[in-house]
């Protein structure tokens, strides 16, 4: 499977527009937003575990990154609430489920083979740094490379400068909605910008986002 495939693109999803589809797990379903790949893929998808699923046992093969977004998501080394932000490098492996049922964002196949450091980050209890513009504080979540991940929370009636992003740039809207010159982008919804795009953003009424930068090819 080839979807939203070409990184020179592009690509705006509302995912609460989205199907949810079934895996090969009975209880998990998965709303698919980039893939190459089949089952195992580079992929980024939002997954919802019913009540009481399970996941196979499995290596994470080319290394899977997780936000929780919704109830509490667990394996065999602990309960991770939402709000968590997991790492988990390549050649790991862990037994994935849900008690009560979730909803996660997930990042396979995506790890560069030197950035091994594995954790856990509860950002409902981690403290925001002053941003780069009045009105923005960030949250850092994982630098390596030219990679780097963070929270950005905007209060109302913050504006950023036009800026160009080197090696693309991916948002996921976790609250409120952000806004640029092409549109507004209420909670949901999944962005991603290719290598040297450029945009205006601001937030009218505040919003809360999930975004990663320089982590797209470049060629």
């Amino acid at each position: 499977m080839h979807l939203n495939a070409n990184f020179s693109e592009a690509v705006v999803i509302d995912t609460a527009q989205l199907p949810w589809e079934d895996s090969p797990m009975a209880g998990v379903q998965r709303r698919k937003l980039d893939r190459i790949g089949d089952e195992i893929a580079r992929a980024t998808s939002l997954v919802k575990y019913a009540p009481q699923s399970y996941f196979s046992p499995h290596t994470h093969g080319g290394g899977e990154e997780i936000f929780v977004l919704e109830g509490v998501f667990s394996d065999e080394h602990g309960d991770y609430p939402a709000g968590t932000y997991i790492r988990n490098p390549i050649g790991t492996t862990h037994k994935p489920h849900s008690e009560d049922g979730c909803v996660i964002f997930v990042k396979l196949h995506q790890f560069d083979k030197n950035d091994t450091e594995q954790f856990t980050l509860d950002t409902q209890k981690a403290e925001f740094l002053p941003g780069s513009a009045p009105g923005l504080t960030v949250l850092p979540l994982h630098n390596f490379g030219g990679e780097s991940c963070a929270l950005v929370r905007w209060d109302k009636g913050t504006k950023f400068s036009p800026h160009t992003h080197f090696g693309g740039e991916e948002i996921l809207v976790l609250d409120g909605t952000l806004s640029d010159e092409n549109g507004d982008y209420p909670k949901g919804t999944w962005l991603r910008s290719p290598h040297m795009s450029v945009h205006n953003p601001f937030s009218k009424d505040g919003c809360l986002i999930y975004v990663k930068t320089g982590h797209m090819p470049t060629e």
